[in-house]
């Protein structure tokens, strides 16, 4: 009898999940959206020296530097292939237009104050730890970090870092950098708190990128993610017998938060882990509070990380 009543309730639970994501798909497809996009890299690609006034005046923000650095920049052959590579990968941009229109409707939808950003591509060397700048209503995207894993500009960097730099990440990076703006910093050090900041970060990635894989998410291989979901339980047990969670210590943050080619927890097993594990558990706690909480995206962002872990009930899958 028990059992037919958890299996009533569950399939409730799956039902309302469903047709909630269908009236909130049915609301957003509704947004109206003006999404600029400016292809820089191709006007940079195309402009000469003569013309170079024009983008100046176009685009003041990029040309604090002289005419002269700008002038030897079009002529250096390095820069003149960076170019032409980035054109032949996004000769076209109309699947990344399409994506980020989905992506800015749901930023709509749940966040309607927030203002919808002029999207201007650029190269910028490769600089992958700021592929994505947000500043107000400007979004830069370099588009050089998005050539795909085995590209020969990446020869030179470390695997981990070298497969997060494809379009497919495009989206969830550009949320990332829009998480600055509504996940509040942790109120305290602890590493639950930044866990959780983490976790609150990748659950807006869950509402505002419905549709993307959970690898896609968390830069995550397939393979990756299912270590993660297979020993989450043994992950969250270490971090209790170390006595990791209310512990200040900075030291857990390139162990288990920062990007990195595996996680360290001092075992064998750590060649076997994906980076950011810390990230990972975070997030299971704050799916596990919404799966039996009923508030708003926002008072979600805006819970203190103590009151959502001790509401999550959170339990490690086995």
């Amino acid at each position: 009898m028990k059992k037919l009543i958890f299996s009533g309730l569950l399939v409730s639970v799956l039902l309302f999940s469903c047709n909630d994501g269908d009236k909130v798909a049915a609301e957003v497809a509704k947004i109206p959206l003006d999404l600029k996009i400016t292809r820089f890299d191709r006007e940079f690609a195309a402009a000469t020296p003569e013309n170079l006034s024009e983008l100046r005046s176009t685009y003041p923000y990029f040309f604090p530097a002289p005419d002269s650095v700008w002038i030897a920049k079009m002529q250096d052959s390095l820069q003149i292939e960076l170019l032409q590579q980035v054109g032949n990968t996004f000769n076209s941009f109309e699947d990344e237009r399409a994506a980020l229109e989905q992506l800015f409707k749901h930023v709509k939808y749940y966040f309607p104050e927030q203002p919808t950003p002029h999207i201007i591509t650029v190269t910028n060397d490769v600089d992958y730890n700021n592929r994505i700048i947000l500043a107000d209503t400007l979004l830069l995207i370099g588009l050089d970090n998005y050539l795909g894993p085995a590209h020969k500009y990446y020869g030179g960097f470390q695997r981990y870092i070298a497969k997060s730099l494809d379009r497919a990440y495009l989206a969830s990076d550009i949320i990332s950098s829009f998480a600055k703006k509504v996940v509040p910093r942790p109120r305290d050090r602890t590493f639950l708190a930044r866990m959780i900041y983490f976790g609150k970060e990748l659950y807006l990635k869950d509402k505002l990128l419905p549709n993307a894989d959970d690898t896609v998410k968390i830069g995550y291989t397939e393979e990756e993610l299912n270590w993660a979901m297979a020993n989450e339980e043994p992950i969250w047990r270490n971090f209790i017998e170390q006595e990791h969670l209310y512990s200040t210590d900075n030291g857990l943050n390139p162990r288990f938060l920062d990007q990195a080619p595996f996680s360290k927890f001092g075992l064998e097993l750590d060649n076997e882990s994906p980076g950011r594990l810390g990230r990972y558990i975070g997030w299971q706690i704050v799916r596990a509070f919404m799966e039996t909480n009923d508030i708003e995206l926002k008072q979600l962002l805006a819970m203190p990380a103590e009151e959502l872990f001790k509401r999550s009930n959170y339990k490690p899958r086995n």
